[in-house]
């Protein structure tokens, strides 16, 4: 069975040898499925509690 990944960004899971291992110099892992995640996330800082199409917005909705 291949191995996967989620996305640090979206929630969303990813095999093995796609998307991109992003490692800061603390140390910390983030895994991303696509360009748009990484950069959201690294390059215009954005939370992904804010958007829609993300796993963290739906269970932010759900609490509420």
């Amino acid at each position: 069975m291949p191995k996967t990944h989620k996305c640090s960004f979206c929630g969303q899971e990813f095999q093995h040898g796609t998307g991109l291992m992003y490692v800061k110099t603390d140390s910390t892992v983030y895994w991303f499925c696509s360009s748009k995640c990484r950069k959201n996330m690294l390059v215009l800082k954005r939370e992904p509690k804010k958007y829609k199409w993300t796993t963290h917005y739906a269970r932010k909705a759900k609490k509420e």
